[in-house]
């Protein structure tokens, strides 16, 4: 870690960063209220406001986003003329799965390995303390230079829009010259990177029904349509036989220029079982930044568990596109549906609905934020330069940034590295990740404000 003043400030302020982390990740804030207690999203929002109150920003507020969530808001005025910077990040998180699963309690932060372990610790609610830390490293050391806004959104995992059409609703509120997006992560533990892409992403419920109720396999079964198996039919369409994603008319052969991501340690980050082949063609970036990917993430049918010889009169799944740079989301849905209803066998009845989407994004990275930034890293990592790498995931707020302010810079940084697990069991994140990226932040706001 390097010796600059922000960084002697940032390692002291580590262990209240703890304290402060461990608190929020308390609050089991899953933006689903048909599974967590809306009470819970509620109290992690109140902590972010409270703790946005305590470093002097004005105007906080609770905002209340069409989708039924809320969204933290706060200003903190930097110097007459300063440019102004909008800090991102989400309070809630994924649900925790299986929690007897977990080593240590999903909403308990635990120390294990030099790692702190709870859901929410990396995605993102370590964004949030990531942000805090760097604002109080400015303030005792010279002050803040720019203009801040905060924006810690409440349903970012649900992918449900609240805070995109909150904000295409009031233009201004986070308007800003730069955006700083806290919700990636570098590219491996120690090297420094900023995301330079995202892939969009839309998610498809589709139903088939055959028959008017249930019947008895031994009876009806070789002739009465299944409709368990005609979805499984129309499931398996979607991948070619190498496992690559088939989506009739959607391209998918676009390739990555940029970082080289080595299949041997895609592998080990995704924790692949030996011997089980990784699925598609060419290289491992082309298929995970480059090119659409299309997973099925629930299918409604009777459990092995108290199953019974029965031909399924309906069956229904819920299937996700990730979509790349230069496609459209909505093209895509409308061919991800079109697909699934010619591909449906049988004469089956076939139904489609979209029940969410967000836009890819790609960013600007000739940009002053960006050299601004790779400076900062430079400190923060000593020897390392920053690498560019693009993201599979998705921000669908970052479109509806770029939309309304085209000429902001957006910047994307965060504590998802592979080792975080994000969306998994045991998600953790790297406190000497914390540590150097906050400083990170701190002195991009330092070089920006002086560019």
């Amino acid at each position: 870690m390097s010796s600059h003043p922000a960084a002697e400030t940032v390692a002291s302020l580590m262990p209240r960063a703890r304290t402060e982390l461990s608190e929020l990740v308390a609050f089991k804030s899953v933006a689903d209220f048909d599974q967590f207690p809306k009470s819970e999203s509620e109290g992690a929002a109140n902590w972010v406001a409270d703790a946005l109150r305590t470093e002097g920003f004005q105007d906080v507020a609770l905002l209340d986003t069409p989708d039924g969530t809320q969204s933290v808001y706060g200003y903190l005025p930097g110097p007459e003329g300063a440019k102004t910077v909008l800090l991102y990040a989400h309070y809630d998180v994924q649900p925790p799965l299986d929690e007897a699963a977990w080593t240590s309690p999903p909403f308990e932060l635990t120390e294990r390995d030099g790692r702190w372990y709870g859901r929410g610790a990396a995605d993102c609610k370590g964004g949030v303390i990531m942000h805090l830390l760097a604002l109080r490293a400015l303030k005792a050391n010279g002050g803040v230079p720019v203009h801040v806004k905060v924006i810690a959104e409440g349903s970012e995992e649900q992918g449900t829009g609240g805070l995109e059409r909150y904000a295409e609703e009031h233009p201004d509120l986070l308007a800003a010259d730069t955006i700083v997006i806290g919700d990636t992560g570098n590219f491996r533990v120690g090297l420094p990177t900023v995301t330079s892409t995202l892939r969009g992403m839309t998610l498809v419920r589709v139903q088939i029904d055959t028959l008017e109720g249930n019947l008895h396999s031994g009876q009806f079964g070789g002739a009465a349509p299944d409709a368990l198996s005609a979805l499984i039919r129309v499931l398996d369409s979607l991948r070619a036989k190498d496992g690559s994603t088939t989506v009739d008319g959607l391209a998918a052969h676009a390739t990555w220029e940029g970082l080289v991501y080595d299949e041997q340690q895609f592998r080990k980050d995704a924790k692949v079982l030996d011997g089980v082949e990784l699925i598609g063609s060419d290289a491992v970036a082309d298929r995970i930044w480059a090119r659409p990917a299309v997973t099925v993430l629930g299918i409604d049918c009777p459990p092995v568990v108290g199953a019974t010889p029965s031909v399924q009169a309906g069956a229904r799944a819920l299937v996700s596109l990730r979509v790349p740079p230069g496609v459209d989301a909505a093209e895509a849905t409308t061919l991800l549906q079109a697909h699934l209803e010619a591909h449906t066998p049988w004469g089956a009845r076939v139904r489609t609905e979209q029940i969410g989407q967000g836009q890819p994004f790609s960013a600007d990275t000739t940009s002053p934020a960006y050299t601004a930034m790779a400076d900062a890293m430079a400190i923060a990592y000593p020897g390392q330069e920053m690498q560019y790498a693009g993201q599979g995931g998705s921000i669908p707020l970052c479109n509806t940034l770029a939309a309304l302010y085209p000429q902001a810079e957006i910047l994307l940084i965060g504590l998802s590295e592979p080792e975080a697990q994000i969306h998994a069991l045991n998600e953790s994140v790297s406190p000497e990740e914390l540590e150097r990226l906050s400083v990170a932040e701190a002195l991009f706001l330092q070089n920006y404000a002086g560019n």
